[in-house]
């Protein structure tokens, strides 16, 4: 008989006509609980092209990725297209392009807003502070003060990305036409 469930290689299971047996497999389960909490990366790339620091540094990047394709997807940007109105990309490729071309602009977008955002932008003080690459992330002190504050070092309130975007939402610039052809523009404050 087999078992077809992830923990079935813990147990050997034996049944005869009239008997059922379980036993574990102690064994198997030292050497697994041995590498609990433990992962393995693994590249092709040679050492001095990635070495072991920045092999771990590139996963541990695939959070941000992973947190921009988020935010893209739901409320904070809600990038979505219609399928007819790109009717000769198929809608998987479609939604691939869109998340890349968001991610493209958020990319080149980090230096500037980071010191208004919650996000740490002194990443070179909470890099010393850590021990190892694969230890806890520390924040910098900078990145603490602005928490406890809700304060940037200007004075300036600290954004989350959603409360940033909503503010921005209300800076318009609209076009007043008179009669004699002449347009006066009109730029609301921003609430920033």
């Amino acid at each position: 008989m087999t078992i077809h469930y992830k923990m079935a290689k813990h147990f050997a299971v034996t049944i005869s006509d009239h008997d059922l047996t379980v036993e574990r497999e102690t064994e198997q389960i030292n050497a697994e609980a041995l590498l609990d909490g433990i992962y393995v990366l693994r590249t092709d790339l040679e050492p001095k092209t990635l070495n072991a620091t920045a092999t771990v540094k590139a996963y541990k990047d695939l959070a941000n990725v992973e947190r921009a394709f988020r935010s893209l997807k739901t409320i904070d940007l809600e990038v979505q297209a219609h399928p007819s109105s790109f009717a000769p990309i198929p809608c998987a490729a479609l939604h691939v392009l869109l998340c890349m071309l968001a991610y493209y602009l958020e990319w080149h977008m980090p230096p500037n807003p980071q010191p208004i955002l919650f996000d740490d932008h002194d990443k070179t003080a909470a890099q010393a502070a850590r021990a190892s690459i694969v230890a806890k992330a520390e924040r910098s002190d900078s990145a603490d003060r602005k928490a406890a504050t809700k304060r940037t070092h200007d004075g300036l309130p600290v954004h989350s990305f959603r409360s940033l975007l909503a503010d921005l939402a209300t800076v318009t610039r609209n076009t007043m036409a008179m009669a004699q052809k002449s347009r006066h523009y009109l730029r609301a404050l921003p609430n920033i």
